[in-house]
């Protein structure tokens, strides 16, 4: 049985498709088709349509990568008949119905690192320290905080419609020490999906503090799924 050979890789907020770029070399030098969409990050429905403009770019099965609120995305796209299975990297990964707002709520109050204005979030250069990335070289938190692409406050109440998970294989990356996604949500979560999961210790990118683990991860899922 042959792999699946096509990658979608699907960011989150405050990042841009850059923040795969310690694993997409990884990637390509195992001779996977990587694609890393832009999401726009001000509708669902606008990060939907650009990850379908990816995966109308493939030939063949993918298996789609989804970080933080790109769990979101891939949970929708999902159930693209193309999809042979989903990662979750420290990611959302709704139910019908949900949205992010009744997912984080309950494990605990918003950073007041975010900051909102015109109708988009912000995170301040102490957020990205104590909130997203406090394991990241000083280097690389300063260009998170320079390049961030700030979301829409209307993702944090859209509502999550049939969620792909339910029928498609799934692997859950943890991140233990995670500040913007609780581990126990992660946690609850992944057990919620059946998915496999593997624990890191990282804060919110550990596609960034440990892209050879997410790598394994990958490999697992691109053998499994066909």
């Amino acid at each position: 049985m042959s792999k699946v050979r096509n990658i979608l890789l699907v960011h989150g907020f405050w990042a841009d498709a850059s923040c795969y770029s310690d694993l997409i070399p990884l990637l390509l030098a195992e001779g996977y088709q990587v694609i890393a969409v832009q999401n726009p990050l001000i509708s669902l429905e606008d990060d939907i349509a650009a990850t379908k403009r990816a995966l109308d770019r493939i030939e063949g099965d993918c298996i789609l990568i989804g970080h933080s609120w790109g769990g979101f995305v891939i949970t929708a796209v999902g159930n693209d008949k193309r999809v042979a299975g989903l990662v979750y990297i420290a990611a959302l990964a709704p139910d019908a119905g949900e949205s992010m707002v009744d997912l984080m709520s309950k494990y605990g109050s918003p950073s007041p690192h975010f900051q909102e204005q015109n109708g988009f979030v912000w995170i301040s250069k102490e957020g990205i320290n104590e909130v997203l990335a406090s394991d990241l070289s000083e280097e690389r938190k300063a260009l998170i905080h320079v390049t961030q692409a700030t979301p829409s406050v209307s993702l944090t109440e859209v509502k999550a419609s049939s969620p792909a998970w339910r029928d498609k294989p799934s692997w859950y990356i943890l991140a233990t020490n995670d500040k913007a996604v609780p581990p126990d949500l992660q946690r609850d979560m992944s057990q919620r999906m059946n998915a496999k999961t593997v624990t890191v210790e990282s804060s919110h990118f550990p596609m960034i503090s440990h892209p050879k683990e997410v790598l394994g991860v990958i490999r697992e899922a691109t053998a499994s799924s066909q």
